[in-house]
Formats: C-alpha cells, sequence, structure tokens
C-alpha cells in the first residue's frame, strides 16, 4: 500500500482505482443510511463523499452498499468441504471474512491440520483469521488423534492471521484451577480470548471471567445470555445448522446491549450454506423476527470486527479494507455483487473465477481396530453405578435430545433386557449409540442408549463427531451399526446410512475423515442424499447427522458418550 498515494486518491487530486457511484451507504459507525460515492485505492476505501475520477466507475444507481459480513466464530470443518470451496459457498453470500477455531481438523491431525488450512487461506478471496485452539482435546474423558499443549498454543499465537485463543471449552479446568489450563491462557495475554460456558452462572461464572475469557456462544436461555451480558461477556448469538438459538436471545438486543453482541454460526453443514447462506442467513432470519435492519447488519459486520479488534474492516470508511456488498433489497438482505480488497468477486450468488484445483492431503486418518458383533453388547449396570433406589433390570442413564439445541438431558428410563444384555427399545425410541476410537487402532469402544432419534430401522454412522471427531453410530440394532461403521473404514471417514445390511447413501469424507475435496454441488448432492436417506428410516429430526455430531462432545451439558463411555458432563466424570 501506497499511503501517499492513498491520501491523495482521498483528496480527489489522484483518481480512484475503482469509483462506487450513487450508493445509499449502510452506515455501521452511527446506524443511519447516508447517500454518497465511495472511492477506493488498491484494497483500500480513500473516501466518502463526491467523487468524480476514477479508472474504473460502476453505477449503483441507489443500491445499498454495506461492509462485508464477519462471521464472528465458526468452525468451518463442519461445512465438510474443502478450505477452496468453503470460500466458493460463502464470498457469493457477502461473508468475507471467518473467524474460525480450527480444534476440529487439530484434534485430527494436530498442527499439521491447522497449517493445511491456513495455506489454503492465503489462496482465497476470503479474509480467514485464526483462533488457537485452546482445547485439543477438549478433556481428559475421550481420545483424539492429536495434543496441543500450551507451548504449542503460543507458538500458534505468533502466525500470521491468528488473533487469539479459541474458545476455552474446558471450563471446568479453568475453574478449578487446572495449571495446564492456566498456562495456556497466559500465552494468550494480550489477545482476545473466547469462551465456551454451557449453563455457567454465579460464582462459578465469575471465577471463569476472572482468567480474562471474554465472549459465550453457547448460551441458549434469556437468563443465561442476561447474566452474562450484566458480567461483561460479549454475546455471540448462534444459529447453525442443529444450534439454533437466535430466538431465544433476541429479546436481549436492545439500545443498551446491541453493542456487545453479534452473529455467529459456529457449526453449519454445506447445504445450509449452499441453500440457505452463512451469516446472511443470520441476519435475515433476526430482520424477519423483527431487528431493524441496519442493526442487524451493524451485528454482523462492525460489532464482530470490534470485539476482535479488526480495527479496520465492518465498517465503510477511510482506510478501511474495501470487503464490500450491494444490495438490493435491505429487509430481505438480497445481496447482488461482493468485492473483495476493492476487486470484484462475485455477482449474482455465483464467484466470478474458479476455485484452485484441489489436491489430496491429509488422507488415511481412519485407524480401527477390527470390530465384532460382540464388543458392541451393553451389559446389565452393575448396581452401584445406579443411583439410589434403582434397580439393574429397571434403569439405565439415557441421553435425551433437546429439539433444536446441542444441550441434552440426562434420562434414566426402563430398559429392555434380553439375555442379560440391554436392548435398544425402537418402540420407546431408545436407540444404541457407539463411539469407536479410530486414531490410535486402541479398541476403545463406548456404548449408551440415546432417546429422541426417531429410528425405525437401520442406523447412522459418522467419523465427524466433535470434537475428537472418533466414529458415532446410532442405530436400532447391532447388525446395521456394525456395517455402517466398517463402511465409515472402508471410506476413510464420511456419513453412512444403512438399513437390513445395504449402505443406502455414504458421503465421502476422506480429508482427514472430515472434508470433501469434490466441488461445492457434488458434496450438497451427496450430503441432501444421506439426509432423505435417514429421514426414510423413520421420524428423525431435521440436520440428524448434525445432532449425531454432537453426541460425543464431553464439554456440552448434560450426557455424552465418548470412545472411553458415559460422560455426565454437569459432573464432569465418566459413569459407565
Amino acid at each position: 500500500m501506497n499511503l501517499k498515494k492513498l491520501i491523495s486518491v482521498a483528496r480527489g487530486e489522484t483518481p480512484a482505482d475503482l469509483l462506487l457511484k450513487n450508493a445509499r451507504i449502510v452506515n455501521t459507525f452511527i446506524g443511519e443510511i447516508e447517500q454518497a460515492d465511495v472511492a477506493i485505492y488498491g484494497d483500500r476505501i480513500a473516501g466518502v463523499g463526491d467523487y468524480d475520477n476514477a479508472k474504473e466507475i460502476i453505477d449503483l444507481q441507489g443500491r445499498f452498499l454495506a461492509p462485508g459480513l464477519i462471521n464472528g466464530h465458526t468452525h468451518i470443518e463442519s461445512s465438510m468441504l474443502h478450505p477452496a470451496r468453503y470460500a466458493q459457498a460463502v464470498v457469493p453470500r457477502g461473508t468475507l471474512a471467518v473467524v474460525t477455531d480450527l480444534h476440529e481438523i487439530a484434534n485430527v491431525c494436530g498442527p499439521e491440520g491447522i497449517k493445511f488450512v491456513m495455506d489454503w487461506a492465503r489462496k482465497l478471496p476470503l479474509d480467514m483469521l485464526f483462533m488457537a485452539p485452546s482445547c485439543v482435546p477438549a478433556t481428559h474423558l475421550e481420545t483424539s488423534g492429536a495434543q496441543i499443549t500450551s507451548k504449542e498454543v503460543k507458538k500458534i499465537l505468533a502466525s500470521p492471521n491468528v488473533i487469539g485463543l479459541g474458545e476455552m471449552m474446558n471450563f471446568p479446568g479453568v475453574i478449578s484451577g487446572d495449571e495446564e489450563v492456566l498456562q495456556k491462557i497466559g500465552a494468550s495475554q494480550g489477545k482476545v480470548i473466547d469462551g465456551h460456558a454451557p449453563g455457567l452462572g454465579g460464582k462459578e461464572l465469575n471465577a471463569y471471567l476472572s482468567a480474562g475469557i471474554l465472549s459465550d456462544h453457547e448460551s441458549t436461555t434469556l437468563e443465561g445470555g442476561k447474566e452474562k451480558l450484566r458480567r461483561g461477556m460479549y454475546l455471540m448469538i448462534r444459529e447453525g445448522s442443529s444450534e439454533k438459538n437466535l430466538d431465544a436471545l433476541l429479546l436481549l438486543v436492545t439500545d443498551n446491549t446491541y453493542k456487545r453482541c453479534f452473529f455467529v454460526v459456529d457449526d453449519r453443514n454445506c447445504s445450509d450454506l449452499l441453500r440457505e447462506g452463512d451469516i446472511d442467513a443470520v441476519v435475515r432470519k433476526a430482520i424477519d423476527r423483527g431487528l431493524e435492519p441496519v442493526r442487524a447488519i451493524q451485528m454482523a459486520t462492525i460489532n464482530a470486527a470490534e470485539y476482535f479488534r479488526l480495527y479496520d474492516r465492518g465498517a465503510i470508511g477511510p482506510g478501511y479494507i474495501a470487503n464490500l456488498i450491494t444490495i438490493t433489497d435491505l429487509a430481505k438482505l438480497e445481496i447482488d455483487i461482493v468485492f473483495y480488497q476493492g476487486k470484484l468477486v462475485a455477482k449474482q450468488g455465483k464467484l466470478l473465477f474458479p476455485p484452485p484445483p484441489v489436491t489430496p492431503e491429509l488422507r488415511g486418518t481412519v485407524r480401527i481396530k477390527p470390530l465384532m458383533g460382540k464388543s458392541l453388547k451393553i451389559p446389565l449396570p452393575r448396581r452401584e453405578r445406579l443411583g439410589e433406589g434403582e434397580t439393574p433390570e429397571e434403569s439405565y442413564p439415557v441421553i435425551e435430545i433437546i429439539p433444536g439445541q446441542i444441550v441434552t438431558k440426562k434420562a434414566v428410563e426402563k430398559i429392555k433386557v434380553v439375555d442379560g444384555v440391554v436392548m435398544p427399545d425402537v418402540e420407546r425410541d431408545i436407540l444404541k449409540l457407539v463411539v469407536v476410537e479410530r486414531h490410535k487402532a486402541s479398541g476403545n469402544i463406548g456404548l449408551g442408549l440415546v432417546k429422541g432419534f426417531g429410528l425405525k430401522k437401520g442406523a447412522l454412522a459418522s467419523s465427524v463427531a466433535h470434537d475428537s471427531h472418533n466414529i458415532i453410530a446410532v442405530g436400532t440394532n447391532d447388525f446395521d451399526i456394525l456395517k455402517a461403521i466398517e463402511e465409515i473404514n472402508r471410506l476413510q471417514g464420511g456419513l453412512v446410512v444403512c438399513a437390513n445390511l445395504e449402505i443406502l447413501a455414504s458421503l465421502p469424507l476422506p480429508i482427514a475423515g472430515l472434508l470433501s475435496p469434490e466441488p461445492l454441488d457434488v458434496v450438497v448432492f451427496q450430503h441432501e442424499k444421506v439426509e432423505k436417506a435417514a429421514a426414510s428410516l423413520g421420524n428423525l429430526p431435521p440436520a440428524p447427522f448434525s445432532i449425531l455430531s454432537f453426541l460425543a462432545l464431553p464439554v456440552i451439558p448434560e450426557l455424552r458418550l465418548t470412545d472411553l463411555g458415559l460422560v455426565d458432563v454437569n459432573e464432569f466424570k465418566l459413569i459407565k
């Protein structure tokens, strides 16, 4: 950047590289619509006002002009798309900056996985900004493929475009003063530290915040969100594929609080990105629920930028990066043209250049010990592991799904027993859940029961299982579960639907067992095929594979299953 020339363009003395005439600017600084021209030099906005001199002029004819959208917290791996295909999905939707915590791929491949995404990010018309993963693995209650220590966190924080410490999921470790956890936080002093505090309140919340943690995206209730705002947290209002919190939290956005709130998606699959959008979909939904459009855009731009200390993004002003979108209908957020660093990169929903060719990387990461049917059998629980007054024949802890949320309930249900073995009870929608360790071929298998999945026959299996990404499967019988797991192993990662020992549909994810190298439309076709096949097996909730992927995450209350067994998250211990 030639600063002297930028100033000359701003003064109107030197022609701009690009001049956007007759724009209705969404001024995110003060929440107003402003009629003006925008002069751009290189990748920067030189000036806003009345300009005429430029090498190229585009007359916007009164269309709205807004800063590019910022996704303030996402795990791009949940899209199941290669980074190049991910950009293809979100850039035409107006997302021009994403803040991503790569703990998904890091749990499989360690620093090599992080480097893979960082290398690709430099080739894309999208600003990927990284948070150093704080929890690889998330807890000691599971087996991951890698470990990132406090020393490695310090190294990652020194890398280009790493702007802070990713969500501190080990909130019990923070509160109890775990030395390794505190060293990671200590290494991040002076940078943004994201939080992850489901259900925390009172003195425990105070203890968590006292460590310097600034935000939370796990609020699911009005009361919980309000307490976190009162205690100084920034509230990330999340609306993902299976985590939908906007309706519950939007009432917290007022004239007094909105600067402390911004939108995130956390996890959004490829189909939702293509069909509905990314942060643009959250903005549209918020407007539809009654939020004023300019304020909604502020919460998807400048609010996130200021939280992450990105002081040259999120607004249209002199010296700001020229990441811009044009909008034909503000209330519907109909995005037409997308400019990245002052260059036209997308129009009417399409990228204007082909994504770079994708090469095979991070393959062969699924390694499991050969399974036999008997290894999936759940024996009757021992009496001492049950609650007071419960008998082995009557009771068993069951993970109960809560519609539209990733939190679960810990239920205790009467169980079906055949020849001394706990069985699925399809009529009561109590199904078998299995987690198979897939990084070290240790033979670890976690076994449990889940309620609320709605399968009437068959099984689903996936190598996407947050955050350690072991193989997770749910089913009505051991034969289909075993067949589905074996297919995941054969594919070296993916999503599988099986019934009557027949593979009905699959989505191969050979890159770290998490991502597909295929073009966006191919991955979406395969994803929608497996979702449709899954839906044919019963009365399943929306996004069943997204729901399944979170049932192995032992940092979200109340009950989870890992390769080591059933985890009571509130007690932070194995109960099986």
